[in-house]
């Protein structure tokens, strides 16, 4: 028999009705009639806009509401949303910092912050929000949305903030409706300055809380990750989950094969903050898993960007910091056809390096070419193509393409929402979860995980081993490891479940490298995991000048 909860909350009458955290609406003594008027109204939207406007407006007002209902429709066009930010804006959420007010920024933080209990903070600058790229303060709002949605994270317990420092987009600047600091965007030392300020803010006021970066630009994401990682419990979606999640499929899809890691021979093509994100995990993973050393490892990847294939005659003007451990040396090339610019395209690297493995991060539909997927499946039996740019027109391949011109062959997961393949036998093959269904895309099937794992755990960092550990758990649940004609990843149906495995493994993992910080035991970690989850459900409200708010 279920038990009432009973919430003691140090609100009542208006100030009651008004707060999203406690407000039930109409639900205070019908709930279920307001969940389906809810759904009805957001029915009575006809554009995906409208619906997300309408979903921003109940979350607003009603979290358990918002919740409930969130779980069973589609995302309306996030993106969109994001572009028309200023547009379409009613209300500030979260915590708004700029440039231009840094001298008060710790008290900004304070008072948005005072009496809460912080597990999880996403801040963003907005430089490079995928597929649309710059748009100077955006939102942070939808990831924290996810952890609530597929971690049970607390919503009361997270913070989204944006950073602003302006932007560099023309369109923006010449906005007279902008909401952000209508300047181009700051840079160099008074950037990291204005960072570091606010970071050292977090590490001050919530030591336990994890950090989430999102959509910082090429030249800041992996740089300030490192510079921060071993400081506080940091996370960057773009870098670590994308490489995450890969990593799961990737794994999934060596256990049909029946191969190491280590066995592949690997293509990246595109070398930004994905791309190397995506190559750090899958070399750490190899380090990790079959005991080869770094530098062994790294010679597993060739990485192909705007300029062909990263190799030293690029010099450092084409070579970013970041990529230096991967570049391959031109004596290895010697012969190898190159373009009038004297560069090694994917063709040619397809041709000499024969991989098993073509992984596509570059916004460039359509390169993975008929010619480039048939050479490589002559020289494997059992290629794994991942064409994972998005939205779908930027795809590197259609993988019903893929899938034809390697005769059913091809081991695909793709980064946007595509039909089911035929395979020969006219069995549907499922390329990967359909990632514009209720979530953003298909590594929420692991990021909510990890943080809920770390935050759980209390770790004082996020390793790379506790990102090992919550991909292999992840791939553990691959539907290919039963069918090889199935999808690599768990449908997003399983996704609360599959990111609570990811949860405890992840937890684990902090305890067996020692950098979980709490009272209780390991064995505990399943049990602390499923306690932290956080579900929308109406309770009885008991007025208590000393209780929550």
């Amino acid at each position: 028999m279920s038990v009432e909860k009973v919430f003691r909350v140090a609100l009542r009458d208006e100030a009651l009705l008004t707060c999203p955290k406690w407000n039930k609406g109409t639900a205070f003594t019908h709930e279920e009639r307001a969940c389906e008027r809810a759904y009805a109204q957001l029915q009575n939207h006809e554009t995906p806009i409208r619906k997300n406007s309408f979903l921003q407006s109940l979350k607003e007002q009603n979290w358990v509401l918002y919740y409930s209902l969130f779980s069973i429709v589609y995302t309306p066009t996030e993106a969109q949303a994001i572009v028309e930010y200023s547009h379409l804006f009613r209300r500030s959420e979260g915590l708004y910092l700029t440039f231009i007010d840094h001298d008060t920024m710790e008290r900004d933080y304070v008072e948005q912050t005072k009496e809460r209990d912080i597990d999880l903070i996403v801040c963003t600058d907005s430089e490079a929000i995928l597929g649309i790229g710059d748009q100077g303060v955006g939102i942070s709002t939808s990831k924290s949305v996810i952890y609530s949605l597929l971690a049970k994270i607390d919503p009361s317990k997270s913070l989204s903030v944006v950073l602003d420092v302006g932007t560099d987009n023309e369109n923006l600047l010449k906005d007279p409706l902008y909401v952000g600091w209508p300047s181009h965007r700051v840079r160099g030392v008074e950037y990291d300055n204005f960072i570091d300020k606010f970071i050292q803010l977090v590490r001050k006021y919530h030591p336990h809380c994890l950090l989430h970066f999102e959509d910082f630009g090429v030249q800041n994401a992996g740089r300030l990750l490192e510079k921060y990682r071993d400081q506080h419990a940091c996370f960057n979606d773009d870098i670590q989950g994308t490489g995450a999640v890969t990593l799961a499929a990737i794994m999934a899809a060596i256990g049909v094969t029946r191969s190491k890691l280590s066995d592949q021979r690997v293509v990246i093509f595109g070398a930004g903050s994905a791309g190397l994100g995506i190559t750090n995990q899958l070399r750490d993973a190899i380090v990790h898993a079959d005991g080869h050393s770094r530098g062994e490892a790294n010679k597993k990847f060739f990485l192909v960007d705007r300029f062909g294939l990263i190799k030293a005659s690029l010099g450092p003007d084409k070579i970013r910091p970041a990529v230096q451990e991967y570049v391959r040396p031109d004596e290895e090339w010697a012969g190898v056809p190159t373009n009038e610019k004297g560069e090694v395209e994917l063709l040619e690297v397809v041709k000499k390096v024969k991989p098993t493995v073509l992984i596509g991060c570059s916004t460039r539909g359509g390169a993975f070419t008929e010619k480039i997927i048939k050479i490589m499946k002559e020289n494997c039996e059992r290629p794994i193509i991942f064409p994972l740019s998005n939205p779908t027109k930027l795809a590197e391949v259609d993988p019903k393409d893929a899938n034809d011109w390697t005769n059913g062959k091809a081991l695909l997961a793709t980064g946007s929402p595509f039909p089911p393949a035929k395979m020969p036998n006219g069995k549907d093959y499922m390329n990967m979860p359909p990632a514009d269904q209720t979530y953003d895309s298909t590594d929420a099937l692991i990021y909510p995980g990890l943080g809920l794992g770390a935050i759980v755990s209390k770790s004082r960092c996020v390793t790379d081993g506790m990102i090992i550990a919550g991909a292999q758990r992840l791939a553990s649940l691959s539907p290919a490891l039963k069918d090889p004609d199935n999808a690599l990843l768990p449908d997003f149906e399983e996704a609360q479940q599959a990111n609570f495995e990811v949860a405890v493994a992840v937890a684990d993992q902090a305890f067996d490298e020692g950098v979980a910080d709490v009272d209780w035991k390991k064995e505990e970690a399943r049990a602390k995991v499923e306690e932290k989850q956080w579900k929308p459900v109406y309770g009885r409200y008991e007025y208590d000048e000393h209780g929550a708010v």
